[in-house]
């Protein structure tokens, strides 16, 4: 069997800039005999699909990977138009070049926007249709938070998103795919169903177990112990990418039943249309924070807290960098406190031409002209130092190699530790602190610019009374009212919540 595989992963925000090849190759990129060298490592680069898919078709029996190419610019803003039409060549050569193929595999992230193009997942995989022809089996995983087309469902025989948020179940997904694909090779059609529903949820209302969204995984899951059924996935939608795809998903595939596959698909429709009210953001006022964390920092009985900086979280396409929390929790004197990460290249940079010990006047954000990154300044003390290239220990980045560029932990006015890095990240991995030495068991107080996936990677610590989501300024912000949306289809609830919809 000769099976292409390649990668496509980013989630777009439209309010933030676009994205270009540098950012997508500092983040990942992997090519040819390389992408698949990666895959079959340990730790590896591959967010886990393509690891998962090529683990299940190695112990299946012989075949012959053809490795493309993958890279992926995590969460950011629209992809740069030029760029995208590259990478779309690129893999179209490489699927020529490798000509005859028995099928395709593909690890995307599906809620991609362009500079210039509105859907291109659905561009990526109309580009592979052409060339492999109609009857060649492709299969795709998606993100949770896809924003699903039509154009994506009719394009390839199977899509199949996450199931866990936090999202830790990737190279399971892949595997699912590989189990998939060893049916379609033998001869099994799909039938699917696809329904596209009016709701725009916040990503913090998105936790896969509680909720609605969580009870709608729950029974998709259920629903594949019917031998009629192949996958039933439930996209939870991306906010921010403001584009005619926006909105919650379900997809239904059968093994060429096309009535199962309508059935499952319109109960869980219905079933979250029914509980949209219960999807909305319960967050904490940054006041109330500081004083929480007062109490905190003053009874050291008191559980120790973690505050989500949810609308700053680079894994929803924000900067990164804004101080309102930090300015803050300065003012309220609170010690014992780290916040990471904050996206700074210029205050690392300095960092490191001072060196350890150094103590000087940090300016945050000099270089910055976004209206929500605040420039601040404090007193600092370089406290250690690192070249950012990390092997993370929980949640999704569990075993994986990541570059957070140079990075440097300062502590401000004497009593708040930061982490400064120079590649965008959210900060969902404990690593991101303890690779500089940061004892989190010892703090009263962290703050972590992350929306939901930070749950995965600090459950060892915080448990989820001594979590809070804070509202601060941000491009991901989830109080989705406050959000100049001029491109999701209307009527959408809740922008629209007098709607009336049904299936």
């Amino acid at each position: 069997m000769r099976i292409a595989i390649l990668g496509f992963m980013l989630e777009s925000n439209s309010f933030a800039p676009p994205a270009d090849e540098a950012e997508f190759r500092s983040k990942l990129w992997l090519e040819g005999e390389g992408l698949l060298a990666d895959v079959r490592a340990d730790p590896s680069r591959d967010p886990g699909g393509l690891k998962g898919f090529v683990e299940v078709m190695d112990a299946h029996g012989p075949w012959t990977p053809v490795p493309l190419a993958i890279t992926s610019a995590g969460a950011s803003g629209p992809i740069e138009d030029g760029f995208f039409r590259r990478f779309v060549a690129l893999i179209e050569d490489g699927l020529r070049a490798a000509l005859p193929l028995d099928a395709v595999y593909i690890e995307a992230h599906g809620a991609a926007a362009g500079t210039a193009e509105d859907d291109p997942e659905g561009a990526l995989f109309t580009a592979i249709r052409a060339i492999v022809g109609a009857d060649i089996p492709v299969v795709a995983t998606l993100d949770l938070h896809a924003n699903v087309s039509q154009t994506m469902v009719d394009q390839t025989d199977l899509l199949i998103a996450y199931i866990t948020n936090p999202h830790v179940d990737m190279r399971e997904r892949g595997q699912e795919a590989g189990r998939a694909m060893l049916e379609l090779l033998a001869g099994v059609k799909t039938a699917k169903s696809f329904i596209k529903l009016p709701i725009l949820p916040p990503q913090v209302a998105l936790l896969s177990d509680r909720g609605p969204y969580g009870a709608a995984i729950d029974r998709a899951v259920a629903m594949q112990a019917d031998p009629k059924i192949i996958n039933v996935s439930v996209q939870g939608n991306f906010a921010f990418g403001n584009y005619p795809k926006n909105g919650m998903s379900v997809i239904a595939t059968t093994r060429g039943d096309q009535a199962a596959a309508d059935a499952a698909a319109r109960e869980i429709a219905a079933e979250l249309w029914r509980r949209r009210g219960e999807l909305v953001a319960r967050l904490t006022t940054i006041d109330t924070a500081a004083e929480m964390l007062k109490a905190a920092c003053a009874d050291s009985s008191k559980p120790a807290l973690l505050f989500a900086d949810c609308a700053d979280n680079p894994g929803g396409g924000a900067r990164g960098n804004t101080t309102a929390i930090l300015r803050a929790f300065l003012d309220a004197g609170v010690d014992r406190t780290a916040f990471a990460i904050h996206f700074d290249p210029a205050l690392a940079a300095e960092a490191h031409a001072l060196g350890v010990s150094a103590t000087f006047t940090a300016h945050l954000n000099r270089d910055e002209t976004h209206p929500d990154s605040a420039k601040l300044s404090a007193s600092a003390q370089v406290m250690a130092l690192s070249d950012g290239r990390i092997v993370g220990r929980r949640g999704q980045l569990a075993n994986r190699t990541f570059d957070c560029g140079a990075t440097a932990w300062l502590r401000l006015e004497g009593r708040i530790d930061v982490v400064f890095v120079s590649i965008r990240h959210q900060c969902m991995e404990p690593r991101m602190l303890e690779h500089l030495g940061i004892d989190l068991r010892t703090l009263r107080g962290l703050v972590v610019k992350s929306r939901g996936h930070f749950r995965a990677g600090f459950d060892d610590i915080y448990s989820d009374s001594q979590i809070f989501e804070v509202d601060g300024p941000g491009l991901a912000t989830p109080m989705l009212k406050r959000v100049p949306f001029t491109r999701v289809p209307r009527p959408i609830w809740p922008l629209d919540e007098d709607m009336v919809w049904s299936i």
